[in-house]
């Protein structure tokens, strides 16, 4: 290690080298402009460069050495890597943050802390508010992370990710990204080198006051010296020991068991997805970041500080949401970078989560901000659509998950509709998961005679509604296929969730089919404009116990405040359940529907073999439960897709799993 610098791998410092190159074009354009104003000298990339930027990082490999030669050639040894001012974000002054409030603390009993989602349960409605919230919990591990990490996982290593350290301009020239390799490691290594860049800058290895050390994070971020920084995000493991005689580990709150408790709705999915239903480990160092970003299908998560220094949250209310993207769009990212008009177009970028900037933005545009500091020991959680964002104070070990429970299923459908508004794959069988979950509530509730607690009513009713949208929902949309005569024949979907070919939206109830069974689509486009080179007939795949289904969501929907609740629901206008949804789906009154009126489809010829044939092909090829694989496997002779849940006709999958920066 070269004394005062951490020592990159050389991938990491070509690809430093890159984007120095990339800021002394910059600032050439600049002056040339200035001088014969000439717009235009530098060709953009767009939103689609950007996007792959942020989604996948920048690819920096051998071939860069060549970038590394001419940049050190052309700046005559200036370091146009260096922080400069960015106009948009005013750092003159910090005092903002100390205008930022709290987010709750709790502080459960022994008692209250048995079961951590029957205690989020209760505590949701109010805690939601804020976004985020701290759990300080009353029961402490007895082998340290470090221990775990070096002795019950022996030869555990993990590679850092070189993150810039800086503001960024959020133009097409000026991208950032926190995706280029760093240096393998042990957990002991990464400590050393962490504790000996705190300990050089502030000549102290004792912790330092967090306000204070919120003004030196931001500070260093707008004019600093440092360059980069390394953080190991998205690490495969855990750090809550085996030991039977560690009480943390071998509670519930042990994040390696979180997503298969009773009320965990991940526990219905058939296998693990990483750093979703199976926690990931996050070790950081000073001045690591986390930028601002969503969970995957808005999901709660739960973040455990195993030990080290602290860690800054910034979190953002789930109804500010929108709110928030909108001041992203209009005041952070340039218009060039938006790869889609409207509201998504912020959405889609800060997918990549890659976005940092300065809440100060937010508080002088009236989004609310909360904040906490968080400390071996405690827990953060992250509601549903609540963006955050953060920092660790020095060398620290965090752990962390996603989760869901009834009243996700509401914002989990917004974000599965947003997700199919841009063409992206899901990453949960979200309908899959809803029918699922109502239908055993409805056995449970037929079956048992138990007291609920007031939070299992409330998680019961989110449950019930949603699913009587999505009931009433298919019933409205089959009623528009009879009307219109787009099917020609009409079969039985065993295949648990397929992805619609056209929009990626996950289709477990229903969906139409071509004549070569090649081509299924979600029942949320015009019927009328399919146009397959296979032909025009189309088929109707449609659940057996269809009628089993509605005759529940009847049931449930005579229940007091359910119908309310959907209309009060549907009045916000994000609503994937909302219907109609467009003139498409247009039924008049003289139409003669009503919900759950009779469905009779009329075939003026029988379905075609080569439907049904391909159809007990493709069920006998398909498994009922679980995300078993990402990626759909195809062979000449037939179609087989390994997902019950989640897979895709018209293209493959990539394969992936929850990801970056999450925490």
């Amino acid at each position: 290690m070269v004394e005062g610098r951490v020592c990159l791998s050389k991938e990491a410092r070509n690809g430093l080298e890159y984007l120095k190159r990339k800021r002394l074009q910059k600032m050439k354009l600049q002056s040339v402009t200035e001088t014969v104003s000439i717009p235009g000298m530098m060709s953009r990339s767009g939103g689609d460069g950007l996007r792959a930027s942020a989604s996948c990082g920048v690819r920096i490999n051998g071939n860069m050495e060549s970038f590394s030669r001419s940049a050190g050639a052309s700046s005559g040894g200036q370091d146009v890597f260096s922080k400069r001012k960015v106009e948009k974000f005013d750092t003159s002054d910090l005092e903002w943050t100390e205008k930022i409030p709290e987010c709750p603390v709790y502080c459960p009993t022994k008692e209250e802390f048995e079961d951590p989602l029957v205690y989020l349960q209760k505590i949701a409605p109010e805690a939601s508010r804020y976004g985020i919230c701290k759990i300080i919990s009353p029961v402490s591990a007895s082998v340290p992370a470090g221990i775990v990490l070096m002795k019950e996982k022996a030869g555990f290593k993990f590679t850092t990710r070189v993150q810039p350290l800086r503001l960024a301009e959020w133009d097409s020239s000026d991208r950032v990204t926190f995706f280029m390799s760093g240096r393998n490691y042990t957990f002991r290594d990464f400590e050393k080198m962490a504790n000996k860049v705190y300990a050089r800058r502030y000549c102290s290895a004792s912790c330092l006051p967090a306000t204070y050390m919120e003004k030196e994070f931001w500070h260093e971020i707008a004019c600093g010296k440092t360059e980069t920084v390394e953080y190991a995000c998205d690490v495969d493991g855990s750090a809550f020991s085996s030991s039977p005689r560690d009480p943390l580990g071998n509670s519930k709150w042990n994040l390696k068991n979180l997503s298969r408790l009773p009320k965990s709705i991940l526990r219905l999915l058939g296998t693990a997805i990483p750093g979703v239903t199976d926690p990931m480990l996050y070790i950081g160092m000073l001045f690591s970041v986390f930028a601002w970003h969503v969970e995957d299908h808005y999901l709660y998560s739960i973040n455990y500080h195993h030990c080290g220094a602290s860690k800054t949250w910034y979190g953002i209310p789930g109804h500010a949401a929108l709110k928030f993207e909108k001041v992203v769009r209009e005041h952070v990212y340039n218009h060039d970078i938006l790869s889609t008009d409207g509201e998504d177009g912020a959405f889609d970028v800060l997918l990549g989560k890659t976005t940092l900037f300065p809440p100060n933005i937010l508080l002088e545009h009236d989004v609310p901000v909360y904040k906490a500091v968080q400390k071996p020991g405690e827990f953060i959680i992250t509601f549903p659509r609540a963006y955050h964002a953060g920092f660790s104070h020095g060398f620290n070990c965090g752990e962390a998950v996603n989760f869901a429970i009834g009243d996700w299923f509401p914002l989990g459908a917004v974000a599965s509709w947003r997700y199919a508004q841009l063409n992206r794959v899901p990453l949960l069988p979200h309908e899959e998961l809803l029918c699922k979950e109502a239908m055993l509530l409805y056995t449970s509730l037929e079956l048992e005679d138990s007291d609920y607690s007031s939070a299992d009513l409330v998680s019961h009713n989110w449950i019930k509604a949603s699913f009587v949208k999505l009931m009433r929902f298919h019933h409205r949309a089959r009623w528009s296929i009879m009307k219109s005569r787009a099917c020609s024949g009409l079969l039985p979907n065993t295949n648990g969730t397929i992805l619609c070919t056209l929009c990626k939206l996950d289709c477990y109830v229903a969906f139409l089919n071509c004549s070569c069974d090649l081509h299924p689509v979600c029942l949320r486009h015009d019927f009328s404009s399919l146009d397959f080179s296979c032909g025009t007939n189309h088929t109707l795949f449609l659940r057996e116990d269809i009628s089993h289904m509605e005759a529940v969501a009847k049931k449930f929907e005579k229940e007091d405040g359910i119908l309310e609740e959907i209309r009060r629901q549907a009045n916000t206008g994000d609503d994937l359940y909302s219907y109609p949804l467009s003139v498409k789906f247009h039924c008049v009154p003289e139409d003669g529907y009503f919900p759950y009126c009779d469905i009779s489809f009329d075939f003026n010829a029988e379905t075609p073999a080569i439907t049904r044939e391909c159809s007990q092909e493709f069920s006998k090829s398909t498994n009922k439960y679980g995300i078993e694989k990402f990626r759909p496997e195809y062979s000449e002779a037939s179609i087989s897709c390994a997902a019950s849940t989640l897979c895709s006709f018209g293209e493959p999958v990539e394969s992936f799993s929850a990801s970056a920066d999450n925490v």
